[in-house]
């Protein structure tokens, strides 16, 4: 069989509710890569947020960050060039500047793997450090001096529609924006025209692999573009309606593990639930 690429988003579609890849599905995709296709992570986290799990399928493929803003190869970065896309720094001091005035519950500004608080242990912060210490925190208008690859933001719940839109109002040539589902309810924003799609258009290319034979798996509003560039665009069980609506098909939820329900009955692989 010619190699495929599988794609696969991380939170609601690979990971179980509690942030991790059951055995089943660490089987399914462990088969498909010992049969030569390309398991891909696609994934809005930043790389040290995503590393454990590239690590643990032992990959050895490009991967896309940052929702398409930061595409690169963890093991052999001399095989494939970094493509790092990053924000205006002045349109980003304008968003925080916006975001303070209306007084958001936190924010947070990435460069690469490097990140920037406002507020130390509020909100969500804790939940995507992953036991890595701020570059600083504070005044973040003040602190940012280099442009940086996203923003994300932590509305309070009354406020989520009414920033999204002023920020869509006064930046929409430039940002694009992703709202992510329960339980923080964060605004994430990257430079206009970037999603998943942007970096898998980069790394099927790199691997001469066709879009009828990528397989792409997701759950949120974020993986829509992924979604549709895929010859096979798996809305998990999960998944919002929108993203239901442009999928090819729709498999089991993530924590009945999805990905292993498709690969194993398209591929005829082995199941692995027991394993």
């Amino acid at each position: 069989m010619k190699p495929y690429l599988i794609a696969v988003d991380l939170d609601g579609t690979l990971l179980t509710d509690d942030k991790v890849i059951s055995r089943r599905n660490h089987s399914a995709l462990t088969q498909l890569k010992e049969l030569g296709h390309k398991i891909v992570i696609a994934t809005g986290r930043p790389y040290r947020a995503s590393s454990q799990y590239y690590q643990e399928l032992f990959l050895d493929s490009p991967m896309v960050n940052f929702n398409g803003a930061f595409i690169h190869h963890p093991v052999a970065p001399a095989l494939f060039p970094t493509i790092h896309s990053p924000l205006d720094k002045e349109t980003a001091k304008t968003i925080i500047e916006t975001c303070e005035a209306l007084q958001v519950k936190n924010m947070m500004v990435e460069v690469m793997d490097d990140y920037y608080l406002r507020h130390l242990n509020r909100g969500f912060a804790e939940a995507f450090t992953v036991n890595q210490t701020p570059s600083d925190s504070g005044n973040l208008h003040q602190l940012i001096k280099r442009d940086p690859t996203s923003i994300l933001i932590q509305p309070e719940d009354d406020q989520h529609q009414s920033i999204k839109q002023l920020l869509k109002d006064a930046h929409a040539e430039v940002i694009e924006q992703r709202s992510w589902g329960a339980p923080w309810h964060v605004i994430e924003i990257i430079k206009a025209g970037l999603h998943k799609a942007v970096g898998l258009k980069e790394i099927v290319k790199y691997y001469n692999i066709p879009q009828e034979r990528v397989i792409a798996f997701g759950d949120e509003d974020n993986d829509l573009e992924m979604l549709e560039f895929a010859g096979h665009g798996i809305a998990m069980g999960n998944a919002i309606d929108e993203l239901k609506n442009v999928a090819n098909e729709t498999t089991d939820t993530n924590e009945k593990d999805g990905i292993a329900v498709y690969l194993e009955d398209y591929f005829s692989l082995k199941n692995g639930k027991d394993v």
